[in-house]
């Protein structure tokens, strides 16, 4: 992205955002695949995020911004599979656990969009929810849904042959799906 597109974009991202609050001060702001954002465009949203009580009469206390990110998805995965190892339930890992090394992890990650930015290093962002991995019993639960919601009725057999054609790690123990849900109702439709 050139200098004069950024900042094209960061004028117009800020307008939109400005926009949206002064119609509706309880605004949710929703910025998927933030790792390909532009740290630029992220660091644009500092204002609306930082301690003020409003910006060109403006207040922004209100709004919510969700910012979703494939970043620090290995430190999840680590986390889950150090779990597994200790005999563990993925269940029993808390927010506590993952919190600080996603914090570093998408801070110090050059593709993480959030690389260096103000949000991540002035603490703007309050809280990191982390998606773990599916176990093959979610995956099960995702394709029984999935089936209820295309109308079929829902087949557990049917599912878990679907769910056993799917890859896991560790390799050989297969417990963690690499695959999200989002992926279970293209494959469902080869076993209906």
């Amino acid at each position: 992205m050139g200098a004069g597109s950024t900042s094209i974009k960061l004028i117009q991202l800020q307008e939109w955002i400005r926009g949206n609050v002064s119609i509706c001060p309880h605004s949710m702001f929703i910025f998927d695949e933030m790792d390909k954002m532009h740290p630029e465009l992220v660091n644009s949203m500092k204002p609306y995020l930082d301690f003020y009580n409003n910006l060109d009469g403006v207040s922004y206390r209100q709004a919510i911004f969700i910012f979703l990110s494939n970043a620090g998805g290995e430190n999840i995965v680590q986390v889950a599979l150090d779990f597994w190892k200790l005999g563990k339930e993925r269940n029993e890992i808390q927010l506590k656990d993952l919190e600080t090394a996603l914090s570093l992890s998408v801070y110090n990650n050059k593709n993480s969009g959030f690389w260096h930015t103000s949000l991540i290093d002035k603490n703007l962002v309050d809280f990191f929810v982390p998606f773990l991995p599916l176990e093959y019993k979610h995956v099960i639960q995702c394709g029984l849904a999935e089936m209820a919601r295309k109308g079929h009725f829902p087949s557990k057999n049917l599912v878990k042959r679907m769910a056993n054609d799917l890859n896991y790690f560790p390799k050989v123990e297969r417990v963690f799906s690499i695959q999200g849900c989002k992926i279970i109702s293209s494959r469902l439709d080869f076993y209906i």
